[in-house]
């Protein structure tokens, strides 16, 4: 009776001193792995990229199709808003900063009637901003303290491993004998 109440016990508390340890563990950032190793990121990519060279096709009383020809299909086309295209692009690369442009199309008796863009880069500055890696920072989560670097095994020397002793060549017996 007794044993069975020191297991529950012990069922119930050991679940929740593991739960606590993991509050004292120290994260920096929370896409780390405890702020040593940062896991691989796929490149996102969503919508159509529109750029000035683009967009400077695009002129008031071209058709429907004249558009979607040009800038493709719009991401948004709303059944509310039917005289409203809205394409909208994003990009998220690891080590870039993110990326979202959005281009506004308004439509007027199925002709294009006005288009609000934001700032839309040319097709050079587009290219260098998404090759463009973000700046490094040597404060970054995976640094180690002073402590740290201290505590770590310092490797041998290339001098000290040729002058080591080397162990005494062993021959082996072959595996198999020829006779049977």
């Amino acid at each position: 009776m007794m044993l069975t109440s020191i297991r529950r016990t012990l069922l119930v508390l050991t679940p929740l001193a593991l739960l606590s340890a993991c509050g004292n563990v120290s994260l920096r950032n929370p896409e780390t792995f405890f702020g040593l190793l940062q896991p691989y990121k796929v490149d996102v990519v969503q919508g159509n990229v529109v750029t000035q060279e683009v967009m400077a096709q695009i002129q008031p009383g071209l058709g429907r199709m004249q558009v979607k020809e040009i800038l493709g299909t719009p991401l948004l086309a709303d059944p509310f808003h039917a005289d409203r295209w809205d394409y909208v692009f994003t990009i998220r690369r690891q080590g870039v900063a993110d990326q979202k442009r959005l281009v506004s199309v308004f439509f007027k008796n199925d002709a294009v009637d006005r288009f609000d863009a934001e700032a839309l880069l040319s097709e050079r500055e587009f290219v260098a901003s998404i090759d463009n890696p973000l700046p490094y920072s040597d404060k970054s989560a995976g640094d180690l303290t002073e402590q740290q670097i201290a505590a770590l095994p310092v490797p041998p020397k290339t001098e000290e491993i040729r002058k080591a002793p080397q162990g005494a060549v062993r021959e082996y017996p072959p595996l198999e004998s020829g006779r049977r």
